[in-house]
């Protein structure tokens, strides 16, 4: 993970309960998306608190498993949750550690939007990978796809007009399956193939949605850290009354993720 403006990342323990629970469950259904011969070499880039790492372990069987990240936090976080072997390490995306062609597949989940130059990150992504192997990531559909940060985008923008100019949908354009597909074309990798995937957030209570954005990490709890507490309440009243909840108080909403996959060509 990478931090630019509000986008902090840090705290891995905080993250998990933001993102970390959602990011699980795309993660999986990403992996079984993914061709998973046994005793393969896999990198994650930028595993953050290691969702994406441990569904390769818990699949693929791989015979070895690097998570690298920008964050010391969140690779801290990623080593003690991964039951499977695998080996951390605190790495720049854009400027790999590692030797040419040493991997069969290189994965990333949700890192891509963050990165000022992503373009450099996939080159080396590719880099890294051999002839004919895969290069493959996924990132929330920010614009359309993410029911809960729409209402707290909304609930902000009532509170705070000037709050727009951090909402994702207007930050991250990447995050579309056109300029998915585009960016995997433009770094000369193959049968580029870009689908959904679709989850259920399901919050039990107001608090388990409310909560999370206090940790202050990521875009969304990192602007609410810089607001004062009478504007924070406003904003927690704001979003609570525009979240549709059951009679029980559990509010279910919906998330959507774009995933890309392609081949390094096999000279």
């Amino acid at each position: 993970m990478t931090e630019r403006g509000f986008d902090v990342w840090a705290a891995g323990d905080a993250y998990e309960r933001y993102m970390g629970r959602w990011s699980r469950l795309v993660a999986d259904e990403f992996v079984a998306w993914l061709p998973c011969p046994p005793g393969a070499r896999w990198l994650d880039i930028g595993c953050g608190s290691g969702a994406l790492t441990s569904a390769v372990a818990a699949r693929c069987r791989p015979r070895t498993l690097v998570g690298l990240d920008g964050s010391a936090g969140f690779v801290t976080t990623a080593r003690a949750s991964t039951a499977a072997p695998a080996r951390f390490a605190v790495a720049d995306a854009r400027a790999l550690p590692v030797r040419d062609a040493v991997f069969d597949s290189v994965v990333s989940g949700l890192v891509l939007n963050f990165l000022a130059t992503p373009g450099a990150a996939l080159t080396e992504a590719a880099r890294v990978v051999r002839p004919g192997g895969l290069v493959a990531a996924y990132v929330w559909d920010y614009a359309e796809g993410m029911e809960f940060l729409r209402h707290f985008w909304g609930a902000a923008t009532t509170v705070d007009p000037s709050a727009a100019a951090h909402d994702e949908s207007r930050r991250f354009p990447l995050c579309d399956p056109t300029a998915l597909a585009d960016l995997w074309n433009e770094a000369g990798l193959t049968r580029v193939t870009v689908a959904p995937i679709g989850i259920t957030t399901l919050f039990p209570h107001f608090d388990d949605l409310w909560s999370p954005f206090l940790s202050g990490q990521g875009p969304a709890p990192g602007y609410v850290a810089t607001l004062s507490p009478a504007t924070r309440e406003r904003l927690r009243r704001t979003l609570r009354d525009r979240v549709p909840a059951g009679a029980d108080g559990a509010i279910t909403l919906k998330a959507r993720a774009w995933t890309v996959r392609g081949s390094k060509r096999d000279h």
